[in-house]
């Protein structure tokens, strides 16, 4: 078959129709498909900028800014421990109103520190899951970086871990590939519903991601306060090891105990295989400490554990943990501040 001349442009004209009509067509569901997400985010935003705070304060090295949120009607506000955790004279900015705070407590632990300023009811962040998270969920943090207003970042999840490198965090941290500033420091991360799943805590890799120390864990260490006045993690004793070579088969056996310990003088015995702490499932060591970080001292806590084969449950009382906060991991949480620093200590 030839074709003519004319039949020829008459072809080029037609695919380029077809060419400009398929862009437009692809365009416009590019723009269909990311317009649900942008206005989400946006909402998201829009909801919770309010209960985002500033936090500026001083301690030995100069003067500190950072970010915090507030978590009920009556001016309580999560932010982490370098920004509130061993300053002075702090002072909560919530849009053009400033407010000098109090502190209620401070958590090296787990880096958390809950601040508190006398105002008519504040607008607060409802409180989500982050167990309802999975590696790729969209997550939103919302904080004041440097000197400029209050500001998204969005990302998703990374991941979830108790370590990082040869460094241990207290429980379980989640890795989010969410840029993050300096200033940042104490802001809320957010699911997609706008509720807050954890607390900024540390940059990763210059700022390209942070770590996260999950909601459950700030809401443990303000439980405690609320009922003790203080922190209280709990401590049972409890010498581990992981048996048998396939790292899947979770077993965790317990190998003694430390004299006088609060699981020495229970029935826990050696060679029972540990399978729950509490309501939690072990299936390694960093499972035992992770769960490990939600006792409570002077508060009841069942083991279930596997012995003579059948399960069995033993309740045991924590005791308050021997050792000081900062030696309750086993080396310390990665520390790339987010707080700004603008005195004499440098960044």
């Amino acid at each position: 078959m030839s074709w003519t001349r004319g039949q020829y442009r008459m072809s080029l004209r037609q695919v380029s129709s077809f060419a400009i009509a398929a862009a437009l067509s692809l365009g416009s569901g590019v723009r269909a498909a990311t317009d649900p997400l942008s206005t989400a985010m946006q909402e998201v935003f829009q909801r919770s900028e309010r209960a985002v705070v500033k936090i500026e304060a001083e301690d030995d090295g100069g003067d500190l800014s950072g970010s915090g949120f507030f978590v009920d009607p009556n001016g309580t506000i999560y932010t982490n421990y370098s920004v509130g955790g061993e300053s002075h004279d702090i002072v909560v900015s919530n849009g053009v109103a400033r407010y000098p705070a109090t502190r209620i407590a401070a958590d090296p632990r787990s880096g958390l520190a809950i601040l508190k300023i006398e105002a008519q009811r504040t607008p607060f962040l409802p409180m989500g899951k982050s167990t309802d998270l999975a590696v790729a969920s969209m997550v939103m943090a919302v904080g004041y970086p440097m000197d400029l207003p209050v500001t998204p970042t969005a990302g998703c999840v990374g991941g979830f871990g108790i370590s990082s490198g040869d460094r241990y965090f207290a429980v379980s941290h989640i890795r989010a590939n969410v840029p993050v500033q300096r200033g940042e420091g104490g802001a809320p991360l957010l699911n997609m519903q706008g509720e807050v799943v954890g607390v900024l805590e540390s940059s990763l890799d210059g700022g390209a991601g942070c770590f996260v120390l999950p909601i459950e864990a700030a809401e443990k260490v303000q439980s405690d306060v609320m009922h003790f006045g203080e922190a209280r993690p709990g401590w049972l004793g409890i010498r581990f090891d992981k048996t048998g070579e396939d790292a899947t088969e979770g077993k965790i056996e317990v190998q003694g105990f430390v004299d006088d310990s609060p699981a020495a003088k229970s029935g826990v015995l050696p060679g029972d295989l540990i399978l729950k702490v509490g309501d939690r499932k072990v299936s390694s060591l960093d499972d035992v400490m992770n769960a490990s970080f939600y006792m409570t001292a002077g508060v009841e806590v069942p083991l279930t554990v596997w012995r003579g084969g059948q399960t069995m449950e033993v309740k045991v009382v924590p005791a308050l943990n021997p050792l000081a906060p900062a030696e309750q991991v086993s080396a310390p949480s990665p520390v790339f501040s987010l707080s700004v620093r603008m005195g004499n200590g440098g960044n």
